[in-house]
């Protein structure tokens, strides 16, 4: 898969991953640069790490001073350089072929919180999506509080970040995918939407604001999860796991 470049030190510094399973993936992952390890000896003893790699022994209370807030890091810190980019072109390909095309895309409109994105992302792993696309300024960038929720799957799930959404959707399309708009709302039920095609987009929309209406109308339905009258909406980490379920049971 072809990769953007990116060079120097980011403005808001290397990112921070903490936590048995995000640091454990990072390691593993020939993609990701791990510049430094932080740790208690007993969570680094039971690491394989390279050799070559900067390891600082750490109490507890300063690993606790370099996550945010009470988030749980297990004893372990690495520091990270961000993945390179991935181009959407490139996604879609690992679209082609029979079993492939069944492996939807989702596209997420204004997702910017990071718990959200994280766990999204270890849906999409876990019902193995094709990756996620999102915009490259309205959403967050790589952190710690992402591969904790992600699990791991930061590491593997690709993940598109485009200029202009609307024309992502369009090459999308081209591609071949029906691009599924998740309302609840909406008249057809995402099984009924599902029925239409093999290739599939699930784009779903902000947290509370839901699809902006320029994303609606580059979609090609939109659907509604089935759900109880006495509840409105989903979190839509929530509503994108249940979305993935019915794309891999359908």
């Amino acid at each position: 898969m072809k990769r953007g470049h990116r060079t120097g030190k980011p403005k808001g510094g290397y990112p921070r991953l903490y936590g048995r399973h995000a640091v454990i993936a990072a390691l593993a992952n020939p993609e990701r640069t791990v510049r430094k390890i932080w740790g208690t000896r007993e969570a680094l003893n039971a690491l394989d790490l390279p050799p070559v790699l900067p390891i600082v022994y750490s109490d507890v209370a300063d690993l606790g001073r370099m996550v945010p807030g009470d988030a749980p890091h297990q004893g372990i810190v690495a520091e990270v350089e961000a993945l390179e980019e991935i181009w959407l072109g490139d996604l879609l390909e690992l679209g082609t072929g029979d079993e492939a095309a069944r492996r939807p895309v989702l596209v997420l409109d204004q997702v910017t919180d990071p718990h959200n994105v994280g766990a999204i992302l270890r849906s999409a792993a876990a019902f193995d999506a094709l990756g996620i696309v999102t915009q490259d300024r309205h959403a967050p960038p790589e952190s710690g509080v992402i591969a904790r929720a992600a699990s791991g799957a930061l590491e593997f799930v690709p993940w598109v970040r485009v200029v202009n959404l609307s024309r992502a959707l369009d090459e999308i399309a081209e591609a071949g995918y029906w691009r599924i708009g998740l309302d609840g709302a909406a008249e057809a039920s995402i099984g009924e939407a599902l029925d239409k095609t093999n290739r599939v987009a699930l784009v779903l929309g902000a947290e509370g604001d839901g699809l902006r209406h320029n994303s609606v109308q580059h979609c090609d339905m939109l659907a509604k999860l089935p759900m109880s009258p006495r509840m409105e909406s989903l979190n839509v980490s929530n509503a994108a796991a249940i979305a993935l379920y019915a794309c891999m049971t359908r």
